[in-house]
C-alpha cells in the first residue's frame, strides 16, 4: 500500500513538470507570433505610406500646338508634381526625338507652389521643330524619383505632333518667283554717311574761313583775350603793395607820394576816363570840379588834399609828418572804395556785409 503510494506520487510530480513545460513552450510560441505580426504590419504600413506618396506623384508631357507647318518652332513641356522632400530628376531629353523632331532649345526648370503646401511643381520647356511632314509620335519620358533611399521612376504621357507641308495650287501653273521685300534703313546703316557729310561741310568750312582770315591779314586761330580787371581792383591791389613795402618809413617819401599818385591817376584814367596821366594835379582837379556829379563833395575834398600834399613833397621839397603819410593812403582806399562801379561796389558790400565800418590801420 506504502509502495503503491510513493509510485502515485512519483507519477503525479512527472505530470506536473511536463505540464509546465507545455506551458513555457505556448507562451514562447505566442511571443514569436506576436512579434513577427507586428514586423509583418510595420512592413506593411511602410509600403502602404510609399505608395500612396508614389500614387501622388504625377507626371505629364504637353505641346503648344499638336499641328505645325515646316519649319514652324513649338514648346513642349515636361512638368512633375511631388512632395517637396523627395528628389527629382529630370529627364534627359536627346537633341532629336522619333527621328525627326530636332530639340531648338531648352529652358532652365521652373517651380511653382501648388495648393498643398507640401507639393511643388516643376517645368522644364523645350523648343521643338521639324522639317518633314508627318505624324510623330513622341514617346513618353521617365522621371527619376528617390523615395527615402528607393530609386524609382514616373513615366510622362505621349503626345503626337503632326507637321504640315504647304498646299500647293497645281491649277495656277509655273509662277514667277516672288522678289524680296525690302528691309526698311537702320540708323546703324545711315549713320556713317551722316558722318561722312558733316566732316566734309567741316573741312569746306575751314577752307573758306581761313581764306577770309588771310585775305584780313589775320591769324587762323586767336586765343581769346583775357577779361580785363576792374579799376578799382588794379588800384586796390598797387595801394596793397606801397602799404605792405612801406618806403615812407625808409625815408623815401617822395617815392612813397608818386607811386600812391600814379596808382590814383590809373584808376582815375581807368574809371571816369579823364586823362589824369597826363594832365597836372590841379588839370585833373579842374576835370572834376567841372563834371561835381562825378564825386561827392568829400570825396572830392580828399583826392584834392592826396594831390595837393603829393604835389608839395615832389616840387617843394616839403617834409609830412607821419600822419599826414598815414591819412594819405587811408584816404586813397577811402577814394577808390567809394567811387568803384555801383555794381561791382554792391557785390562787395554783400560779401562784406559784416565788416562795414572797417578802417585801414597802417603801421
Amino acid at each position: 500500500m506504502k509502495q503503491i503510494s510513493k509510485k502515485y506520487i512519483l507519477t503525479q510530480s512527472s505530470f506536473d513538470y511536463a505540464q509546465d513545460d507545455r506551458a513555457r513552450s505556448h507562451s514562447e510560441r505566442s511571443r514569436t507570433v506576436f512579434r513577427l505580426a507586428k514586423l509583418v504590419f510595420l512592413l506593411f504600413l511602410m509600403l502602404h505610406v510609399g505608395n500612396v506618396s508614389a500614387q501622388r506623384i504625377k507626371a505629364g508631357a504637353s505641346l503648344d500646338s499638336t499641328n505645325i507647318l515646316l519649319g514652324d518652332q513649338i514648346k513642349l513641356f515636361l512638368e512633375i508634381d511631388h512632395p517637396k522632400n523627395i528628389d527629382v530628376e529630370f529627364p534627359q531629353v536627346p537633341d532629336t526625338i522619333a527621328g525627326k523632331v530636332e530639340v531648338m532649345g531648352r529652358s532652365g526648370i521652373d517651380t511653382f507652389e501648388t495648393d498643398d503646401e507640401a507639393f511643388q511643381k516643376q517645368i522644364q520647356a523645350y523648343t521643338i521643330t521639324s522639317f518633314d511632314s508627318g505624324a510623330y509620335r513622341i514617346p513618353p519620358f521617365w522621371f527619376k524619383i528617390d523615395l527615402d533611399g528607393r530609386i524609382d521612376s514616373v513615366p510622362t504621357n505621349g503626345v503626337t505632333l503632326r507637321v504640315h507641308s504647304m498646299a500647293i495650287d497645281t491649277t495656277r501653273g509655273p509662277t514667277d518667283i516672288k522678289m524680296p521685300y525690302a528691309a526698311p534703313l537702320t540708323l546703324k546703316e545711315v549713320l556713317p554717311y551722316i558722318l561722312g557729310i558733316i566732316l566734309i561741310g567741316a573741312i569746306v568750312f575751314l577752307v573758306l574761313y581761313s581764306i577770309k582770315r588771310k585775305k584780313q591779314n589775320k591769324p587762323i586761330f586767336t586765343m581769346p583775350k583775357k577779361p580785363k580787371e576792374p579799376a578799382h581792383i588794379i588800384a586796390l591791389r598797387e595801394l596793397d603793395r606801397i602799404k605792405s613795402e612801406k618806403i615812407w618809413q625808409k625815408g623815401k617819401t617822395k617815392q612813397y607820394y608818386s607811386e600812391l599818385t600814379e596808382a590814383l591817376r590809373e584808376y582815375i584814367e581807368e574809371r571816369f576816363e579823364i586823362r589824369a596821366m597826363e594832365q597836372t594835379s590841379d588839370e585833373t582837379i579842374e576835370s572834376f570840379r567841372a563834371r561835381r556829379d562825378l564825386l561827392k563833395d568829400k570825396t572830392f575834398e580828399n583826392l584834392s588834399q592826396i594831390l595837393k600834399l603829393a604835389d608839395l613833397v615832389k616840387f617843394a621839397k616839403y617834409k609830412p609828418l607821419p600822419d599826414d603819410d598815414n591819412m594819405a593812403l587811408m584816404n586813397s582806399y577811402f577814394f577808390v572804395n567809394e567811387t568803384k562801379k555801383e555794381e561791382e561796389k554792391k557785390t562787395e558790400e554783400k560779401k562784406d556785409e559784416n565788416n562795414e565800418g572797417e578802417e585801414v590801420e597802417i603801421k
